[in-house]
């Protein structure tokens, strides 16, 4: 099996500070007074005393993955209503890269000065069991995950296989099957990499891209036979006829997708999927967050966002800001296991 895996310098990681409230959250930058100082004559921020007005200048959501993938789609339908809630413009920043460790860490690195808010997805309760990342949960204040997603295992329409039996019938005989994956660690390398554990049978290679927006032209143009990249992110494909859907790797199926199975009803006793939240740099103060709390909400919650989530094929989670860091922590823990067995 081929891998590729990076490696980033360590350093101590931030202490949390600050309750995750609300849905999103964000930092703030000490702003100076008029004879330079960063505190008022009380010793309040002057940033503080300007709640009220914030926000005043554009926001950016960093997104780990590459332009075009399920990620990528949700968030963008998220920052153009979030600009009428917020009353400000959003920029979205794809920092693609090292299965994600790239954008994640710019997130986790970035000014806390409520400016600067990111996407996070599965790899952030990952990528530091492998090495491969320098943070954990505690170097991000989660606000809300907005989806949930099955992996599901898929091929090409014009694919000998017809059904998961009897790709898993060719992977136990040995033939060249490769799997494109996210990279070492990222959760679409694991779901792969992990069925092949289950099945004794792993996949001739793991070739990793930046993510399903890499991956699904990789399958469709030949380069590998295989992936297993969210249902969502596949459902179009699947139903355009290109890819063929052979298992969910869920313990129920995936609604959008209701003829196609899942490993556990395959007897494979193998599930995988992704998570995908809001968060700021951990230090992010309240006062703001108090305020990108209530506008990002509003366009969470709203009915444009809920019907592209459905039309999409996304599931919504309804975790709020406390739940959300909560599951980031026992994911992490999760993840400790599952990645001992997967890749040690």
């Amino acid at each position: 099996m081929t891998r590729t895996r990076a490696h980033l310098s360590r350093r101590p990681h931030r202490a949390l500070s600050a309750a995750g409230v609300g849905i999103l959250m964000l930092g703030l930058a000490a702003c100076s007074d008029a004879d330079g100082s960063s505190a008022d004559a009380d010793g309040g921020s002057d940033v503080e005393a300007e709640a009220d007005d914030f926000p005043t200048q554009q926001i950016e959501i960093i997104i780990p993955w590459a332009a075009g993938g399920g990620t990528d789609v949700m968030t963008r339908q998220l920052a153009t209503l979030a600009e009428d809630t917020c009353g400000t413009r959003f920029i979205v920043s794809n920092r693609d890269g090292a299965a994600g460790a790239t954008g994640h860490q710019a997130i986790a690195d970035a000014e806390p000065d409520g400016y600067t808010l990111g996407t996070l997805t599965t790899e952030a309760a990952i990528l530091d069991h492998l090495g491969t990342g320098d943070f954990t949960p505690e170097d991000f204040q989660g606000l809300a995950q907005l989806a949930a997603n099955p992996a599901l295992l898929a091929v090409s329409a014009d694919s000998p296989w017809e059904s998961f039996e009897d790709l898993q019938a060719d992977l136990e005989a040995g033939e060249t099957i490769r799997a494109a994956t996210n990279g070492r660690g990222g959760t679409w390398d694991m779901a792969a990499a992990g069925l092949g554990l289950e099945l004794d049978a792993p996949f001739t290679e793991y070739v990793p891209f930046n993510g399903a927006a890499e991956m699904i032209p990789a399958v469709l143009g030949g380069q590998v036979e295989a992936l297993s990249p969210s249902a969502g992110e596949v459902l179009q494909q699947i139903e355009a006829g290109e890819l063929r859907g052979l298992a969910v790797m869920a313990e129920e199926r995936f609604p959008a997708l209701p003829d196609v199975p899942t490993l556990n009803e395959l007897d494979v006793d193998w599930t995988m999927g992704s998570w995908i939240g809001v968060a700021a740099p951990a230090g992010t103060p309240e006062n703001r967050i108090e305020v990108l709390d209530a506008c990002l909400g509003e366009a969470v919650a709203s009915e444009e966002f809920q019907s592209f989530m459905e039309e999409a094929g996304f599931p919504t989670a309804s975790r709020d800001a406390a739940e959300f860091e909560a599951f980031m922590d026992e994911e992490y823990a999760r993840f400790d296991d599952v990645i001992s067995a997967i890749y040690e």
